[in-house]
């Protein structure tokens, strides 16, 4: 009787577990992984914050453990001079102005590669996916001598390569994207008289929405971390220099105030932070979007 009563417990729990009702092994491994994944990501960051409320001592004294006392002060500090401010103002401009140049121009660029038929279509679009063979450091020298014979400097002079830089990348996704929507509905608005142009602004933009949101949170991230670039054409006054290339002089000048450096470094770095965490659910879905297109 026994030996029929656990026949079919294991008979009743077989279905449970093939249909993913009961845990796996590899469930246990796959989360196990993934906890490592966020300590080895979260854990630099959070030691970096907290580093920013030690004082010098406690550092050097307990470099695991968690401030005592926590020395507020030193982000006031930095908070309290304008200088702070005048740089997260000129690396806000940037990225906003990439951001923008980014996604109009590869969105422009994308839409006839993706919804007409000419011939060189594909020539073209390879000509744009082997930008991404030709990564800003290789290109970074010949492309500070042009800007400079160009006068071209100050920030415009980071907004123009960077959103050079940045469209292969949009175009790659957003070209499947425009190409997955529908035919009918562009069939329909040109019966309805709109132009080409007309359906581009007043159809296509607002359905291309989610890839395009994608695209330029890319774009905004890698214009903050912007740091080669910038130390070429940003020299001399600090007052003109973004975030990223403020922290390098903010160190050079405080090279024995450790806790300093980690409360400045920790102050550029969260604007970006918080960003990516708020637009992190619309970058997976213009992604799934390009994807399926």
């Amino acid at each position: 009787m026994s030996v029929d009563t656990s026949t079919r417990a294991t008979t009743a729990s077989s279905p449970r577990r093939r249909q993913g009702l009961l845990p796996e092994g590899s469930t246990y491994v796959a989360v196990g992984i993934a906890l490592v994944g966020v300590g080895l990501t979260l854990g630099p960051i959070l030691y970096l914050i907290l580093g920013g409320f030690r004082t010098q001592g406690d550092l050097a004294a307990n470099p695991t453990g968690l401030p005592d006392p926590w020395m507020w002060q030193n982000y006031w500090d930095i908070l309290a001079k304008p200088l702070f401010w005048r740089q997260l103002l000129n690396s806000t401009l940037v990225a906003v102005a990439t951001t923008a140049g980014v996604v109009l121009f590869g969105t422009m660029a994308a839409y006839p590669l993706a919804r007409y038929s000419f011939k060189g279509r594909e020539l073209v679009f390879v000509i744009f996916t082997t930008g991404l063979m030709f990564p800003l450091t290789v290109a970074v020298l010949p492309l500070y001598l042009l800007l400079r014979d160009l006068g071209i400097s100050g920030l415009w002079g980071l907004v123009i390569p960077q959103i050079a830089f940045g469209l292969p990348v949009t175009i790659i996704i957003l070209r499947p994207f425009l190409a997955a929507l529908p035919k009918e509905l562009e069939e329909a608005s040109f019966m309805d008289g709109i132009t080409r142009i007309g359906f581009f602004w007043r159809m296509l933009l607002p359905l291309a929405r989610p890839a395009m949101v994608t695209v330029g949170v890319l774009a905004f991230i890698g214009s903050w971390n912007a740091y080669l670039l910038p130390l070429l054409l940003l020299t001399g006054d600090p007052s003109g220099m973004t975030l990223p290339l403020g922290v390098t002089t903010f160190q050079g000048q405080h090279s024995a105030a450790t806790t300093m450096i980690m409360a400045y470094t920790s102050l550029a770095m969260l604007p970006a932070l918080a960003f990516f965490l708020l637009m992190e659910r619309r970058i997976v879905d213009g992604l799934t979007g390009a994807v399926k297109g």
